[in-house]
């Protein structure tokens, strides 16, 4: 099993780069990076549809034969105001140019060339609560299954306010076995506030032979091959995370943990 916890390999360029073959799986890839005001990152998609996730700061952006303008207006992701993204089908290539410090997240999952190039957001995402105590967290839906932009990806935001939890109660999605379960591996990118606090997730399966907890820092990136997979911010650290989905079928269905069954 490859390592499930990812520290950024730099604080510059490109820092995370995570494949399906570096993670030993089939669908997710997620790479990250942190760009200075004039600089560049550019790839081809070759097989596989991407969102481009502006996190933080303003670049402007060509992808699939178009001009996209600048994209991105927040320049702290904790201020919670909806993302810019920018879909892009397999067969196409893209260009971004940083206009400000920026964080530009690449989600992939394989493209069947289903859905043209399209804007994302801010229009039409909105900070969403989800569940309720010590178990509130917020969202921002870039592309979950209601919005049909993707052919494979499922893609949000999760704010976790400090002392409580998120992607809980525990429950798993690793099993091809719909409308009960789909099988979707997922990516974590996590960010910390302030920045040099921590927060933890865990990753285990019901018989325990996968049974990880991991402290988090900020910019680290956790993937969940299977299992269940909390994660916990510590009184004094919010916690805010990107999530990356895919599998066979672009539907996201979980069974809990039993232990936590009662509080579905």
């Amino acid at each position: 099993m490859p390592d499930l916890l990812h520290r950024p390999f730099g604080n510059h360029g490109k820092v995370h780069e995570i494949t399906p073959q570096s993670a030993g799986w089939r669908f997710v890839g997620f790479s990250l990076y942190r760009l200075r005001p004039g600089e560049t990152a550019a790839e081809a998609t070759g097989d596989r549809e991407v969102i481009l996730v502006m996190v933080e700061g303003k670049a402007a952006i060509t992808g699939a034969g178009q001009d996209w303008g600048t994209l991105g207006e927040r320049m702290n992701v904790f201020e919670k105001s909806p993302p810019h993204c920018l879909y892009l089908p397999n067969g196409t290539d893209w260009n971004a140019t940083a206009e400000t410090d920026c964080v530009l997240a690449v989600c992939s999952a394989p493209g069947m060339g289903g859905h043209e190039a399209r804007r994302i957001g801010p229009d039409g995402i909105s900070l969403t609560q989800r569940g309720e105590g010590a178990n509130t967290r917020h969202i921002n839906n870039i592309a979950m299954e209601n919005e049909d932009y993707c052919d494979s990806l499922l893609v949000t935001e999760v704010f976790t306010p400090a002392g409580n939890w998120s992607s809980y109660p525990s429950h798993r999605h690793d099993e091809d076995d719909y409308p009960r379960i789909t099988y979707l591996e997922e990516t974590y990118y996590h960010r910390l506030n302030p920045a040099d606090g921590f927060g933890v997730q865990r990753v285990y399966t019901d018989d325990l032979q996968l049974n990880e907890t991991m402290a988090v820092h900020d910019g680290d990136v956790v993937c969940v091959p299977r299992g269940h997979h909390p994660c916990g911010a510590p009184y004094g650290f919010e916690m805010y995370y990107l999530n990356v989905m895919a599998g066979p079928l672009r539907k996201w269905r979980f069974v809990a943990a039993p232990p936590v069954e009662h509080m579905m």
